[in-house]
C-alpha cells in the first residue's frame, strides 16, 4: 500500500494538512533539539520520505549522523534522493528495517523519533519496546502523531474532514489500489492518543513522559527519557 502511493505521498501530506505537517516538524525538532555528535546519532523510525530526518539534520546543522528507517523500499528510494538534492546524503542514511525488529544494538541512539507512522507499527507496544531498546540511557524518545481535537466543535469537523473529504482527495490523486486514504483516517481514529499513549510509553519503559498538542489537538508530540537503570 504504502510503495503504490510513494510517487504522491509528499503531495498529498503537503496538500491535505495545508502545509501544517512541516510546521509540526519543525517545532518538533526545535522543543526536542538534537544533542552533540558525543551523545550518539539520532534514528528517525517509519520515516517514509526523510521529512523528519532531514528536518534534524537542518536543525542540527549537518553535525550529528542520522539514520531513517522504513519499511517501504519505494519511500526510501524517495528519501535518498531528497537527502542528496538537499546535501545530506552523506551525513542522512536510509535502511530498510523492520520497526518491529530493529538492526540496531542496544544503547546507540541519543534520539528515537517517528512522526506520523507508530499507528501503521501492526504492534505498537512491540515498536515501542524497540524504540526504547535502542535509545541510549537518558537519550529521548519523541513521537509525532495524529490526534482527536478535544473540543466538540472542532472535533466534529475534524472527524467530518478526515472521513469524507481527505479519503476522497487522496483517493482520486493517488489512485491506491489498496485505498490507502480510508486506511489513514481509520488508523488515526482507533489509535490511542494523549493519556492513553503516554500509558503505552511508560510501559515500555519510558520516564518523565509528556505530551504537547499542535493545532488544537489535530496533532500531538509526545516525548519521553529512557531511563539510566
Amino acid at each position: 500500500m504504502f510503495g503504490q502511493i510513494a510517487p504522491w505521498y509528499d503531495f498529498l501530506n503537503h496538500l491535505l494538512s495545508l502545509n501544517i505537517d512541516k510546521r509540526w516538524r519543525e517545532r518538533t525538532a526545535k522543543l526536542v533539539p538534537p544533542g552533540p555528535a558525543s551523545l550518539g546519532p539520532i534514528l528517525d523510525l517509519c520515516t517514509g520520505t526523510g521529512d523528519l530526518a532531514l528536518t534534524y539534520d537542518r536543525e542540527a546543522k549537518g553535525s550529528v549522523p542520522i539514520i531513517g528507517a522504513d519499511f517501504s523500499h519505494e519511500m526510501l528510494l524517495r528519501a535518498v534522493k531528497k537527502a542528496t538534492a538537499a546535501g545530506a546524503g552523506e551525513r542522512v542514511k536510509f535502511v530498510e528495517a523492520d520497526a518491529q525488529a530493529l538492526p540496531f544494538a542496544d544503547n546507540t541512539f541519543q534520539l528515537v523519533t517517528v512522526a506520523f507512522g507508530l499507528r501503521n507499527v501492526t504492534d505498537t507496544d512491540k515498536g515501542l519496546a524497540e524504540m526504547v531498546r535502542v535509545t541510549k540511557p537518558a537519550g529521548r524518545v519523541a513521537i509525532l502523531e495524529f490526534s482527536k481535537p478535544r473540543n466538540p466543535i472542532l472535533g466534529r469537523l475534524y472527524s467530518c474532514y478526515f472521513r469524507y473529504v481527505l479519503p476522497l482527495v487522496g483517493q482520486l490523486i493517488s489512485r491506491s489500489r489498496e485505498s490507502a486514504y480510508r486506511y489513514l483516517p481509520a488508523s488515526v481514529l482507533k489509535f490511542p492518543d494523549y493519556e492513553a499513549l503516554v500509558e503505552k510509553m511508560q510501559s515500555a519503559g519510558l520516564e518523565e513522559v509528556k505530551y504537547l498538542p499542535f493545532t488544537f489537538g489535530i496533532a500531538t508530540l509526545y516525548v519521553g527519557v529512557k531511563g539510566t537503570q
